[in-house]
């Protein structure tokens, strides 16, 4: 936990905390790639009960995701603990500190139109604070029109409303308690949008709080994703009075509320 260089320069840090999203070229090793895609196939092979379906049924591909993970599948676990991701969270994050979140496997299928729509991921979890960070790492290779695209500096705030992704119910805070978000599709121009093209071994990293949305996939072109999201130490649990996404069953129970995240599902990952 204490031995490994630092993976990012001082000019990255200093994007990510400007921008709220940044590309981390070949972070992983193809061995490290390898293992995830592995992970990947083990995982939707034999979904989790946590596992969603994210497209319709008449979509031509097919977008599924799952959750938490690591704990069953060895070669996430693997990647997830013996990887740069937690030295490099924690260097972006200024954070003596990067504590494993969750994991999260995300794949459209070759010719899925659904897309991911704009939204901030923070809002539909269970913590308070300001460092954090998500790896969001493809092991294939993602065109400029299918990647995942960013709204600088949006991390900065407001928390906006999350909204359920297919019928864009408000299901978790109260309707009108958070603004809703600005209609970004229609005014392009009007925002910084970052995106990148990427090849297996690049990672995207972002702040929770940093709009975010991905389109559909070119026909006969997979889009096989592993996410690693990262808790730095000014993380605070943060028990909702529903249910987060994802759900962390009995944890109210366990960890008081404004307590740090010491907890068995949260592993250390580094620390200084």
């Amino acid at each position: 936990m204490h031995a490994a260089i630092c993976p990012v320069s001082a000019q990255q840090v200093e994007s990510f905390q400007t921008d709220g999203a940044i590309v981390l070229r070949q972070l992983l090793s193809p061995e490290q790639i390898e293992l995830l895609r592995a992970g990947i196939e083990e995982n939707l092979a034999r979904p989790s009960p946590r596992a969603k379906v994210a497209s319709d049924r008449d979509d031509p591909g097919w977008f599924i995701e799952d959750f938490c993970c690591w704990q069953e599948n060895a070669r996430y676990a693997r990647v997830i603990f013996e990887s740069a991701l937690g030295r490099a969270g924690a260097a972006l994050m200024r954070s003596r500190s990067a504590r494993l979140y969750h994991d999260h496997m995300l794949t459209k299928e070759p010719g899925t139109r659904q897309r991911t729509p704009w939204h901030q991921d923070q809002p539909y979890y269970n913590i308070s604070g300001r460092q954090n960070c998500s790896f969001w790492i493809p092991v294939d290779p993602v065109s400029r029109e299918s990647t995942l695209e960013f709204v600088a500096g949006s991390h900065r705030g407001p928390w906006l409303m999350p909204r359920a992704f297919r019928d864009a119910q408000a299901r978790w805070f109260p309707e009108g308690s958070l603004e809703d978000l600005p209609d970004i599709e229609a005014r392009r121009s009007a925002f910084r949008i970052l995106g990148w093209q990427l090849e297996p071994g690049d990672a995207v990293c972002f702040h929770m709080l940093t709009l975010h949305a991905a389109a559909g996939v070119e026909s006969g072109r997979r889009r096989r994703v592993f996410s690693v999201r990262l808790l730095g130490d000014d993380i605070r649990h943060a028990p909702r009075r529903w249910a987060t996404s994802p759900e962390f069953p009995g944890l109210a129970a366990q960890l008081p509320a404004g307590e740090p995240m010491a907890h068995p599902l949260f592993p250390l990952l580094w620390e200084e």
